[in-house]
C-alpha cells in the first residue's frame, strides 16, 4: 500500500464513524491514520471498534491535547516508518470532500507535484457554509503569507494536503516549530524552501455540520504573527 491519510482528532464522535467509511469506500483505496487526542468522547473507541472491519486502519493514542503540529508529525514520522509512499492530511469534520483525495494523489502521482494542496482560493473564493467575517479573514490571511513569504500559493492555510514522502524525508520535521494553524503555512514554506513543486487542486471547502469547529482568533493571530518570526529566520537558514 503506497498511500496514508492521517486525521488528528479530538472530540469526533459524530463524525469519525462516517468519515471512516467513506475513505475505505474510495478507488483507489487508501488506508487511514487517526491521531486521537485522548477524546474525552469516546472518538478512540469507536476507531478501535472500526478496526474489526477494516485492516488499513489504524490509530495513535496520546494523552490529552498536544497541537494539531504535534499530531501530524507523529503522524508523518508513523508513515515514513511504514514506507508509505503518499503521505495526506485532512479534518475530520467533511469540511475537505473525502473524494478529494484521489484529485490529490492525482496532482503527485501523475502530474509531477511533489505537494499538492487541496485549495480554496485558486478559482476565486470555494468556501461554502462559512460567516463572510471568517471567510475574509481567512483570504486576507492567505494573501498576507503570500505578500510575507513571496510563495505563489493561494490558500497558504489550507489543511487538506498530499505530500510526496521525499519531501518529508528531506524536512528536519524536528524543527518545525507552529502548533496550530500556523503549522499548515510553516510546512508549505518549508517545502518551498527546499525547491520542492507546490501545485494547488481546486476545492470546494464545507464547514463542518456536526461538532464543534476548534478555530478561534487565537490561532489566526499565531499565523499573523508567526510568519514574520518564520520569515526572518529563513535568512539564517541553509535549505539545502
Amino acid at each position: 500500500m503506497e498511500r496514508l491519510v492521517i486525521i488528528p482528532t479530538y472530540n469526533e464522535k459524530e463524525n469519525i464513524e462516517n468519515m471512516v467509511r467513506k475513505v475505505f469506500s474510495l478507488s483507489p483505496v487508501f488506508h487511514l491514520l487517526i491521531v486521537d487526542d485522548g477524546s474525552p468522547d469516546g472518538t478512540g473507541q469507536i476507531v478501535k471498534n472500526l478496526q474489526k472491519e477494516f485492516s488499513g486502519l489504524f490509530i495513535m493514542e496520546r494523552s490529552g491535547k498536544q497541537g494539531l503540529g504535534t499530531a501530524y508529525i507523529a503522524g508523518f514520522k508513523w508513515a515514513l516508518e511504514k514506507q508509505y509512499e503518499y503521505i495526506f492530511e485532512m479534518d475530520c469534520d467533511f469540511s475537505h470532500n473525502p473524494e478529494d483525495l484521489i484529485k490529490l494523489y492525482h496532482a503527485c502521482k501523475n502530474e509531477g507535484a511533489d505537494m499538492s494542496i487541496g485549495s480554496r482560493y485558486k478559482t476565486g473564493i470555494n468556501v461554502v457554509n462559512w460567516p463572510m467575517g471568517r471567510v475574509l479573514m481567512s483570504y486576507y490571511a492567505s494573501a498576507y503569507v503570500r505578500f510575507v513569504t513571496g510563495m505563489d500559493i493561494r490558500d497558504t492555510t489550507a489543511g487538506f494536503v498530499c505530500y510526496h514522502r521525499k519531501v518529508l524525508e528531506k524536512i528536519p520535521l524536528e524543527k518545525i516549530k507552529f502548533k496550530g494553524y500556523a503549522f499548515q503555512i510553516e510546512m508549505k514554506f518549508t517545502t518551498w524552501k527546499y525547491g520542492f513543486k507546490l501545485v494547488e487542486v481546486p476545492i470546494i471547502f464545507t464547514d463542518r455540520t456536526e461538532g464543534q469547529s476548534k478555530m478561534s482568533s487565537g490561532i489566526f493571530k499565531e499565523a499573523i504573527l508567526g510568519v514574520l518570526d518564520m520569515k526572518i529566520n529563513s535568512w539564517f537558514r541553509k535549505f539545502n
